[in-house]
């Protein structure tokens, strides 16, 4: 992998400590930012892929963002929790790139590493463990504006321990699509590099040196969906973290991420995420 291709620029948005007795117990969450769970005791269960996955003591657990997932819990389980994101200066996110580990094996460093996490950024604790109160509300809001308070010196510190806890499962990731030929891998950069402008199916068939019909039959072959569904899946996904991070109106967030119809991007983004970004908004303002 060429290192240069990878930048792990991630922002924290939540850490707390939490101890759960058979109540951990959450469906069908999907949110738009990356998760790490830290075991410290206890057994529960994480969902994800079609897979079932027992979380063990010293493990550390990655899940990222708009990654579907569930979890269970019918004992004591005690556990940190940590929110990160990307920032939006980002075009490509590094999970469009890599398949991540899901579990890794912790260490006196890396727990240590966590604490400190948690020591020096208090009140970043969830009010709240179920994932439909916190994923899209005031919760969200107020640990975004606590970046801007926090002294330099323990963003840069928190900004490391991040940096090292990412660095262990990277060791391990994998390219996300490591069949497709070169043609296909440089669309692929292209349409994370350049997701907020229009992004033409004739112009990727055209970079591909192939005809209209015949990229759209290899790029379903390679990807397993058209080039048109995947580039409207990453930008309805870029627009949810624009809308979680900055207060853009819905005509804001279409014209930035290259569409010229208003109307197609309200229904696309409903037909992807079940609401209207009205909808999604208001929600966050609650």
């Amino acid at each position: 992998m060429r290192k240069e291709k990878y930048q792990l620029d991630f922002i924290l948005l939540n850490i707390g400590y939490a101890e759960h007795q058979s109540d951990w117990n959450w469906k069908n969450i999907n949110s738009p930012f990356t998760r790490i769970h830290v075991v410290k005791k206890g057994t529960a269960w994480l969902k994800r892929d079609g897979n079932k996955y027992q979380l063990k003591e010293g493990h550390l657990y990655l899940t990222p963002s708009y990654t579907p997932h569930s979890y269970e819990c019918d004992d004591e389980f005690c556990l940190y929790y940590i929110h990160i994101y990307e920032t939006l200066e980002k075009k490509s996110s590094v999970f469009d790139q890599l398949n991540f580990p899901i579990e890794i094996e912790g260490d006196s460093l890396l727990l240590d590493l966590v604490e400190r996490l948690y020591s020096i950024n208090p009140g970043r604790e969830l009010s709240f463990y179920d994932p439909d109160a916190y994923d899209n509300s005031t919760e969200l809001i107020k640990n975004i504006a606590m970046q801007g308070h926090t002294p330099l010196a323990l963003e840069l510190e928190s900004h490391g321990i991040i940096q090292q806890l990412i660095s262990r499962f990277f060791a391990f990731a994998t390219q996300k699509t490591p069949n497709v030929d070169e043609r296909m891998a440089r669309v692929l950069e292209y349409i994370h590099s350049n997701i907020h402008t229009p992004i033409g199916i004739d112009q990727l068939a055209d970079m591909s040196f192939l005809t209209k019909d015949h990229f759209i039959r290899l790029f379903k072959k390679q990807l397993n969906c058209t080039p048109g569904k995947y580039i409207n899946q990453k930008k309805i996904e870029k627009a949810q973290l624009m809308m979680l991070l900055q207060n853009y109106s819905v005509q804001e967030l279409a014209f930035q991420l290259g569409f010229e119809n208003v109307s197609y991007f309200n229904r696309l983004f409903k037909k992807l995420t079940g609401e209207k970004p009205t909808k999604y908004r208001k929600r966050l303002e609650m």
